[in-house]
């Protein structure tokens, strides 16, 4: 069956479209300290590039505060090393072996950046559902011309589109919503 396969993978692709705003929303930072912020900061661990958490135990200290314990003895530098050149601006501080790494307070004029940050993402994702519409219309109507399905089940099918296109827009601005919100709260 043409349309249920095309439904099923169009769907699929959605929902890894939304899956992928929601793993881009989760690097922004709020004032709230998470492990997953420094999952892109790379290490150099003898002479390649790691990610920290291949080369660290990385913990939540208090609700403002990470704590990086390296798994070696003198990879405490590098990583403080890692932490400071990335584009965070986070300023780890070392205890002995444990690297702190405190969260500062966003001001007002940070937050207002973040939140445009944050739509521009959600306004990508929108895009990305939008295009496995038009394919898949584009199939559809390919199928169409082709006399594989009927033109009654084709209409149905781009009216089924267009509710999971509907469905999923409405998931990305929830999500949006919720992270604008986690952001603007002090």
């Amino acid at each position: 069956m043409i349309v249920a396969e095309l439904k099923k993978t169009t769907e699929h692709k959605m929902q890894k479209s939304v899956e992928a705003l929601q793993h881009d929303l989760a690097k922004v930072r709020t004032g709230r300290a998470h492990t997953g912020l420094l999952d892109h900061v790379m290490v150099d661990y003898y002479g390649s590039l790691m990610p920290i958490n291949q080369v660290a135990n990385i913990t939540l200290l208090d609700a403002r505060t990470i704590g990086v314990q390296p798994w070696e003895k003198g990879m405490g530098q590098k990583i403080e090393k890692a932490i400071r050149d990335s584009d965070l601006g986070l300023n780890p501080a070392s205890q002995g072996d444990l690297l702190r790494i405190p969260m500062p307070m966003l001001t007002e004029e940070r937050r207002r950046d973040l939140t445009k940050v944050v739509r521009h993402e959600g306004e990508n994702a929108k895009v990305a559902v939008r295009n496995l519409r038009r394919d898949a219309i584009a199939h559809l109507k390919e199928a169409l011309k082709k006399h594989e399905i009927p033109e009654d089940e084709e209409r149905k099918a781009q009216d089924d589109v267009q509710k999971l296109t509907d469905k999923y827009v409405a998931e990305i601005d929830k999500l949006l919503a919720e992270k604008e919100k986690d952001l603007m709260a002090i």
